[in-house]
């Protein structure tokens, strides 16, 4: 650069030109990229539900309050997956209720004897 002020402040201010133009490139790139992740996350199929689910009371300790087959219409608010095995010690040991509409205590083969 040379000694000239006036000099040197063109050529910074060339610089940042060109800084600002590389900038918005890129900036331009992130937003292509974004738009490719988001169409290719729109294009998969969402994952299947939980084969079991626990539904959570609003209480403050959120205590499970029925346990639902994973699809079920009637679970609903603060939902906790299940394994096969969860799903049964939560209705014969911890006396859960089943939901009345999917049944899981059938499916799961524990049916409460009358």
């Amino acid at each position: 650069m040379s000694d000239n002020p006036s000099a040197r402040l063109e050529a910074l201010r060339f610089l940042e030109r060109v800084q600002e133009r590389d900038l918005a490139r890129t900036r331009r790139w992130i937003a292509e990229e974004e738009g490719h992740a988001a169409a290719a996350a729109a294009r998969r199929p969402p994952p299947p539900p939980p084969e079991w689910v626990a539904e959570r009371g609003i209480s403050a300790n959120r205590e499970p309050i029925a346990i639902h087959a994973g699809a079920c219409p009637m679970a609903r608010g603060k939902l906790q997956p299940l394994t096969r095995g969860q799903a049964v010690e939560a209705l014969t040991v911890h006396g859960i209720r089943p939901c009345p509409m999917c049944r899981p205590d059938t499916d799961l083969g524990v049916l409460d004897s009358p």
